[in-house]
């Protein structure tokens, strides 16, 4: 479809030539995780991280957030999200160690937003 200067959608000009196929969109998208399935991911990298964690302090905050992200906890989205925010704040403070980390609890966060 054309408007004025516009165009929108594929545009495609095949000259000569044989076995076309034309354009092929693998557009899928990806399956979405549940929040348990992103915790549990969360809970795993947080125990990785742990034993690459020096400090006594972040130790204890790790061991502190976890049991609000256990998939039998029966804790609130608020207690969720502020384990969260300590385990995304200790990823972020260890470097590049910490990144995965941090990526999962983003999605997490994000899910637990919805």
């Amino acid at each position: 479809m054309s408007g004025g200067d516009f165009q929108f959608g594929d545009r495609v000009s095949i000259v000569g030539g044989q076995g076309h196929r034309g354009i092929v969109h693998h557009n899928y998208a990806a399956p979405q995780r549940t929040l348990e399935e992103q915790l549990r991911e969360v809970v795993q990298l947080a125990l990785a991280l742990r034993g690459d964690v020096h400090d006594d302090t972040d130790r204890a905050s790790i061991d502190h957030a976890l049991p609000a992200l256990a998939a039998d906890a029966s804790a609130e989205p608020p207690a969720r999200r502020r384990s969260l925010m300590a385990l995304a704040a200790i990823a972020a403070t260890v470097g590049a160690v910490g990144e995965p980390l941090l990526g999962s609890v983003k999605a997490a966060l994000e899910l637990l937003g919805r």
